[in-house]
């Protein structure tokens, strides 16, 4: 029997795994979706698809960049606890991953799951996978930023493996953008400078201190200098080149830079699980909910 994209699509609704390997499994089995899953589970692919739906919202960020500092990656891979994070052969699996993204041209993760993964006959999805029969937990690539056409020279820092930073420094030393770098994983600004604060949330920040001047009692003049003020401050807090540097919390990022004549061009900063809603667990409910279900 042939075999159809309903039957593809019907295995991948029953394990979750991908269109590929559904279809593998559906060849290789007489197009018998029972016999499929059963070959499934045994190499373990159904396993770690029943996994895919946990909550991965642990793990690490890996950053590499080539021995010119001209390209470079940063990746997210997210585990479900923090003890598989710090787990020898996830942080394997992680670096392996990085490195595929860096030696290839692929732009996000989806891409990068179906690349050949090095030192394997496989991709790195199905890397993945293995890993994921292995240890038992979820694990997800979650996030790949790419660096390619670099004016500067790349600095990065990683605190522990939790937050990953990646500058684009013109000028300077290398030095200084670990330092942009230390600050930037400390600080988290929101971008460069004014120039690439969104308009929105200019005037969201405005509007906040607008009432609050008019709570004041003042008159409208006074109130309109009150408002620019916060506006300065705001900025000051949010952009990159307004922050006190962490460091030395007299002398402003802005001032670092001129002082060494160089210029940040572009900054990405990673931490994992930021966005992920975490899954609040009640063991007293959980006991109950199995007595109700036995």
């Amino acid at each position: 029997m042939a075999v159809t994209a309903a039957m593809v699509k019907e295995l991948r609704e029953r394990t979750g795994a991908g269109m590929m390997e559904c279809k593998k499994a559906l060849t290789e089995n007489g197009a018998d979706i029972d016999a499929a899953i059963e070959a499934m589970r045994k190499s373990g692919q159904a396993k770690a698809a029943k996994k895919a739906g946990r909550i991965a919202a642990e793990g690490v960020v890996v950053i590499k960049i080539a021995e010119d500092g001209r390209r470079g990656v940063m990746l997210e891979v997210n585990s479900e606890t923090d003890f598989v994070a710090k787990d020898a052969g996830f942080q394997a699996f992680a670096e392996a991953a990085a490195e595929q993204a860096l030696g290839t041209d692929v732009s996000d993760v989806v891409a990068l799951a179906q690349a050949s993964m090095t030192g394997t006959d496989g991709t790195v999805d199905q890397a993945r996978e293995a890993l994921i029969a292995k240890i038992g937990e979820n694990v997800q690539l979650r996030r790949l930023v790419r660096f390619d056409r670099v004016e500067g020279v790349l600095c990065s820092y990683r605190h522990g493996v939790r937050i990953g930073v990646v500058v684009e420094l013109e000028g300077g030393h290398e030095e200084l953008g670990k330092d942009v770098a230390m600050h930037i994983a400390a600080s988290n600004p929101m971008c460069i400078d004014a120039s690439g604060v969104p308009a929105e949330a200019l005037e969201k920040e405005k509007e906040i201190f607008r009432v609050q001047a008019q709570q004041s009692g003042k008159p409208e003049a006074i109130v309109e200098k009150m408002i620019d003020g916060r506006m300065r401050k705001y900025l000051e807090e949010v952009t990159l080149l307004g922050q006190p540097f962490v460091k030395d919390p007299d002398q402003r990022i802005e001032q670092l830079l001129k002082q060494a004549g160089a210029k940040v061009l572009r900054f990405s900063r990673v931490e994992v699980g930021e966005g992920i809603e975490k899954r609040e667990e009640n063991f007293a409910d959980e006991v109950m909910a199995q007595v109700r279900g036995a």
